[in-house]
């Protein structure tokens, strides 16, 4: 065979080999090729990847965060003293097991024995102020505080916001550790946080995990509060009953939250855990420390719940869109005077994007009644703005304050003298009804109970009640009273160290 036949017979096979792969990459594989150059054109980047640098800047490690967290971080333990009992029942006797403090929230707290709770809470300051759960100190007769040193030392309650299930607590000491606050509103969902706490009665613990949503709400301080206030930030740091109070800081050492929930259904850790952001913290704090009350605003609104149903939407005549559907406006409220109207979307308090109730009200948190936000709103497709007053609940922008008669959930009154003289009294204070988040709430007390002592001095009219009630303003009251038509003085203790 000569040269020229052999270099003829491998052009041809090399033709054909290149002809072979050809067809069968247009053949068999024409479909994976066209999708994958389609999808992943390299010259355009799609917009949920705007603020993507190329660079995740994780930290090698989080100890220079826990180094500065766990020094502040406090071990909270409280006693709740047994309260005497009586044979009366109550008319609508129920006792909820909710776990990391919220059992026995509502039900029949007469008990025999002493009760002990194990909570977290945060220093906020240099001189011994504790931020924590309302949930763990509510009700205590003693409470205890260990820092990561073993030191102790006896606290005592400040103030406390059912509302938010927020409560500060205080340590006679000077030149303590304490945590810087951080920016909630900053925080970004997929971020490294670590919560810090002494879970399970174990000695501080830390824990990583990410921030896996925000504006979460779960309907739990509902059970405290008629006003809740709920826009958790949700995460998967492992969280355990006595992780309650805690901190939940990121990775530069700095308090973005504190922690209150889990969602399990066994009552330990099972995936989630639910923050309470940082920035409604510092508004409470400031407010309790300032006013002893909380100066909640409102914007004069009712809107649509979230995660209604399609059919449930077409009934009430919801629409469909982003951001908050506005179902009525309050008469003389700020959103009302400001232009608001029935129908409308809000999608921005101050430039932050709401698109839930729960956003709504965790950025609202942040004011006081007498502040101007900047609201942007759609209506029929177009986007306005309006500056709103936000007003308190009287709608009005005075400072609110509070009467310690509030915290009992009751409507009371002075009996007549006549009813004085049919029941051997010489006065007293009929409790004519009561709602389920008072200080009677949580005693066997009943409606028509008339109070003729209150630590062992006489009450002739509401105004004694509040007198001596002052005197013990965030602790335990014995009061003892009559029931008209049976025989005998039943005496009750009650806990006023809440705000309800």
């Amino acid at each position: 065979m000569t040269i020229k036949q052999v270099l003829a017979i491998m052009t041809i096979s090399a033709t054909t080999a290149i002809g072979s792969m050809w067809a069968y990459s247009k053949i068999l594989h024409k479909d994976t090729y066209l999708y994958q150059a389609a999808a992943q054109d390299t010259n355009k980047v799609p917009a949920n990847y705007a603020q993507f640098t190329g660079s995740t800047n994780a930290p090698a490690d989080f100890t220079a965060a826990a180094s500065a967290a766990i020094p502040a971080t406090v071990h909270i333990k409280t006693k709740t003293n047994a309260q005497a009992t009586n044979n009366l029942p109550r008319k609508n006797p129920f006792s909820d097991l909710f776990g990391d403090g919220f059992d026995d929230l509502f039900g029949d707290r007469s008990r025999s024995l002493p009760q002990m709770a194990s909570g977290s809470g945060a220093l906020i300051s240099e001189d011994g102020y504790i931020v924590t759960n309302n949930h763990v100190v509510d009700g205590a007769d003693d409470i205890t505080v260990t820092l990561s040193n073993q030191h102790s030392f006896k606290a005592k309650l400040v103030a406390t916001d059912p509302s938010s299930d927020l409560a500060i607590i205080k340590i006679e000491a000077k030149n303590l550790p304490f945590l810087l606050y951080g920016n909630s509103d900053d925080v970004k969902v997929g971020q490294w946080v670590l919560a810090v706490g002494y879970p399970l009665n174990l000695e501080t613990t830390v824990t990583a995990g990410i921030v896996s949503a925000k504006g979460r709400t779960l309907e739990i301080n509902r059970r405290q509060s008629k006003t809740p206030i709920e826009s958790f930030i949700q995460t998967d740091a492992a969280v355990n009953p006595g992780n309650s109070g805690g901190p939940l800081i990121n990775t530069e050492g700095k308090l973005i939250g504190i922690n209150s929930a889990i969602a399990s259904p066994t009552g330990s850790y099972a995936g989630y855990s639910f923050t309470i952001p940082v920035n409604i913290v510092k508004k409470i704090v400031a407010d309790l420390m300032k006013f002893g009350t909380v100066q909640r605003a409102y914007m004069g609104i009712n809107y649509a719940p979230d995660n209604l149903s399609d059919e449930v939407k077409k009934q009430n005549g919801i629409k469909e869109g982003e951001g908050v559907y506005v179902t009525g406006v309050t008469k003389d409220g700020g959103a009302s005077s400001a232009g608001i109207k029935e129908g409308d979307f809000i999608t921005k308090i101050n430039g932050s994007t709401v698109n839930s109730g729960a956003e709504l009200v965790g950025q609202i948190a942040i004011y006081r009644p007498g502040d101007k936000i900047k609201v942007n709103y759609v209506r029929e497709g177009k986007e306005f703005a309006a500056d709103v007053l936000l007003k308190n609940s009287s709608g009005n922008t005075d400072v609110v304050k509070t009467s310690i008669l509030d915290k009992l959930g009751a409507d009371l009154e002075t009996i007549n003298k006549k009813d004085a003289t049919e029941y051997g009294v010489k006065g007293g204070v009929r409790i004519k009804s009561m709602d389920d988040k008072g200080a009677f709430s949580k005693t066997r007390i009943e409606d028509g109970f008339v109070i003729i002592k209150a630590n062992g001095k006489e009450v002739l009219s509401v105004e004694d009640l509040k007198k001596e009630l002052e005197k013990t303003p965030t602790g335990s009251v014995k009061i003892e009273g009559i029931y008209p038509g049976y025989e005998g003085v039943y005496p009750y203790t009650i806990r006023i160290g809440a705000e309800n």
